[in-house]
């Protein structure tokens, strides 16, 4: 039989506020257990929940980005459950009335376009933390009421491929818009599995989640593990329930937690100290004329306005960081006015995407930690393309910038890389290399052509490598044909 998996999706988004989303204790990563709390967010009996306004426009930013359907107006409700990080023990969060519904999210893969729905976008706080060791279980409270947005998607996707096309995308359109730093591993950016089997286009069969997933490698992993397990199940007659698992990506296997609770096991009602708020035209319209160009929107500028490959475009764009390095060195090189600066896009997108991108993966640098002085990089940039120093004066240096934070130019001079474009030094290391090689001169007058590499390569070396090529390669051909015509005439 052929089965189908069918995949949903709930990404739960940490945003980048300077304060939770009901108080105004910290939102920083870094700091002891407990030293990011206040009464609110421990929980404690009679303080209130203040709304945070920079979370509700970060949430209409991405619903915009999403092209969601945004509520005009909107309020919270409580969800109710008990555990040990959950101070309140209820969670305040959006049931009735979400501030984002509908919209989708546009995907690739195997070069085919797909459009993901989504059921709705809307804001929550986020629990606490339980710490388990041998002195026993201890609860950090500094997560508690952090800000987030639960992105819940259709059961749309078909695969562990799309799962992870659809979370690249939704990662880099939380990373443009900079609501979110989106850092998997420090769990601000999380994601539970809703998944289920079924014959190819029979019924909709029993849904697992599987709660928390924090890395790509992981959600993949788990989605073909909990698919191949379902389908086993009910290839061997057996049943299946609805349930919440847990997976262990050191094992590599899905274990049952609980049994999967409904709506109203959780007993949802408004939340009685949050007034219902309001959108208006003006608030809605003042988010909208500031909106940021997103990822897709740079690539196609990209390839449009300056001419660079889809791929160079995709690697310029993995991240807000690299691209606004990109920009900012490309917008540099113009202002130096050089001969070259129309060709700064080509040259910088072939440095970012090659070199720097080679270089920071030999060190381990992810894109959003790269720190790289833009200006250094536009010197050299139009250092090359003014065929000052050659490609190979020119890695070497950007090197030294990338490790050392080096001054290109004071480099460039102490190790004597500028390029020898003086006809007359380049005329006499051609005559030499000519006098050296009389039979390789004469194999390339008599039509063996490819002996010229050879021969500018002696040039070269005569010129210690710091030879301007196109120089050196006009000057040797003129000084070939010379020769040959000398030849004749004798």
């Amino acid at each position: 039989m052929n089965w189908e998996t069918v995949l949903g999706l709930e990404v739960h988004a940490e945003l980048s506020t300077n304060s939770k989303i009901f108080c105004g204790c910290s939102t920083a990563y870094e700091g002891g257990p407990n030293t990011h709390v206040c009464p609110g967010c421990a929980g404690m009996p009679g303080t209130l929940p203040r709304l945070n306004r920079s979370v509700v426009e970060y949430a209409i930013k991405l619903g915009i980005a999403l092209n969601c359907d945004i509520a005009r107006y909107f309020g919270f409700d409580r969800k109710h459950y008990f555990y040990p990080d959950l101070p309140n023990s209820y969670q305040i969060t959006q049931l009735f009335a979400p501030i984002c519904r509908g919209g989708y999210l546009e995907i690739e893969t195997d070069g085919q376009k797909k459009k993901i729905g989504l059921k709705q976008i809307h804001m929550e706080e986020d629990a606490g933390k339980l710490v388990h060791g041998p002195q026993g279980t201890l609860m950090d409270f500094n997560r508690s009421s952090m800000p987030l947005l639960e992105i819940v998607s259709q059961s749309d996707l078909r695969s562990a491929g799309e799962a992870i096309a659809y979370l690249e995308k939704l990662r880099e359109t939380l990373l443009y818009l900079d609501i979110s730093d989106c850092k998997m591993q420090e769990g601000s950016l999380r994601a539970d599995v809703n998944l289920s089997v079924r014959p190819a286009g029979g019924e909709l069969g029993v849904r697992v989640e599987m709660k928390n997933l924090n890395s790509l490698k992981a959600i993949v992993r788990a989605i073909e593990y909990e698919a191949s397990r379902q389908i086993e199940v009910l290839e061997d007659g057996g049943a299946l329930v609805q349930e919440t698992r847990r997976w262990d990506d050191e094992k590599g296997q899905s274990f049952a937690m609980r049994a999967k609770e409904n709506a109203q096991d959780y007993r949802y009602f408004p939340d009685p100290d949050l007034l219902p708020v309001e959108i208006d035209d003006a608030w809605l319209s003042a988010i909208r004329e500031n909106f940021p160009e997103l990822a897709h929107q740079k690539r196609e500028r990209y390839i449009r306005d300056f001419g660079i490959t889809w791929d160079e475009a995709q690697v310029l764009t993995v991240h807000r960081n690299f691209s606004s390095l990109f920009e900012a060195v490309v917008e540099k090189c113009g202002k130096l006015r050089t001969a070259a600066s129309s060709g700064a896009a080509v040259e910088t997108a072939h440095l970012l995407s090659g070199e720097i991108m080679r270089l920071m993966n030999n060190t381990n640098t992810l894109p959003e930690d790269l720190s790289i002085d833009a200006d250094k990089l536009s010197f050299l940039v139009g250092f090359v393309l003014d065929g000052k120093i050659n490609r190979s004066a020119y890695k070497e240096t950007v090197e030294k910038v990338f490790t050392n934070n080096v001054d290109p130019e004071e480099y460039i001079n102490e190790k004597g890389l500028l390029m020898i474009s003086d006809d007359k030094e380049v005329i006499d290391a051609v005559e030499k290399v000519l006098t050296l090689n009389p039979e390789a001169a004469a194999d390339y007058r008599a039509g063996k052509e490819k002996i010229f590499g050879f021969l500018m390569g002696q040039v070269m070396k005569k010129l210690g490598g710091k030879g301007n090529p196109d120089t050196a390669k006009k000057i040797l051909k003129a000084e070939l044909c010379k020769q040959g015509d000398r030849n004749e005439q004798i």
